[in-house]
C-alpha cells in the first residue's frame, strides 16, 4: 500500500521489489553501486521510499539487464 506524503505517492522497498520482480538484495546492491543516485527518501522509521517515476526507471533497468538476445538452437549450429 503506497504512502502519501504532502500529496506525493511513495512506495516502500518491499512493494517496489514486488512490482518490479527483483529481490531486496538486488535492489540494495543496485543502490550501493549507485545505479540510482537520486533515490534517498526515508520515512520516520528509516525505510526507503520510492516515487512512481523511480519505480518505472527501475523496471526499465530490470528489463535492460534481463533481456537476452535469442540464439539459434544448438542442434542447428555448424559442427567443427
Amino acid at each position: 500500500m503506497p504512502v502519501i506524503i504532502n500529496g506525493q505517492e511513495y512506495f516502500r522497498t518491499a512493494e517496489v521489489c514486488r512490482m518490479v520482480g527483483i529481490s531486496k538484495n538486488s535492489l540494495f546492491r543496485w543502490l550501493r553501486k549507485v545505479v540510482f543516485t537520486d533515490v534517498e527518501r526515508r520515512d520516520s522509521r528509516g525505510w526507503r521510499l520510492f516515487t512512481k517515476d523511480e519505480v518505472d526507471r527501475l523496471k526499465a533497468e530490470v528489463h535492460r539487464v534481463n533481456f537476452v538476445k535469442p540464439t539459434e538452437p544448438i542442434r542447428n549450429r555448424p559442427k567443427f
